[in-house]
């Protein structure tokens, strides 16, 4: 199992890395898969968007950007994560930043396992997915 964290214009967030990686890989395992890489980048509104630009042709500012080099269940990929949007969503949702931000780190995560979000009815199962992910998080020490 490897997860990364990394920096792209802006600092990486004060979590847990060890704590996190522990949940993350538990996700991945009760979802039947198991870890490859998993490389995590936190980065700025700007550099996120331009990203989205250049390899999505999306204009516009998103929350994460998920790319996916998972081979059958070996869950590996990059997650770029704009920590900018995420706090602007935190406040909107009128939550904690770091709920808002595990809500991303692990959004990315089910997005590798195969998990989408496109419409309605994918968005409730993205929805409930997390929300089963985040209250497994409290049980981690």
């Amino acid at each position: 199992m490897l997860i990364t964290y990394n920096s792209c214009e802006t600092d990486i967030p004060a979590i847990d890395q060890k704590r996190i990686s522990d949940w993350v890989n538990r996700v991945v395992v009760n979802n039947g898969g198991e870890i490859g890489e998993i490389n995590y980048y936190f980065c700025s509104d700007d550099y996120l968007l331009e990203m989205n630009r250049e390899h999505l042709n999306h204009d516009y500012f998103t929350d994460i950007i998920t790319f996916d080099y998972t081979v059958g269940d070996i869950i590996s990929g990059d997650l770029f994560i704009s920590v900018d949007t995420v706090f602007d969503n935190a406040k909107e949702y009128k939550c904690e930043y770091l709920e808002e931000l595990h809500r991303v780190i692990i959004h990315g995560v089910l997005h590798l396992l195969g998990i989408d979000d496109k419409t309605d009815e994918d968005q409730q199962l993205m929805t409930q997915k997390e929300d089963e992910s985040l209250a497994l998080l409290s049980e981690i020490d």
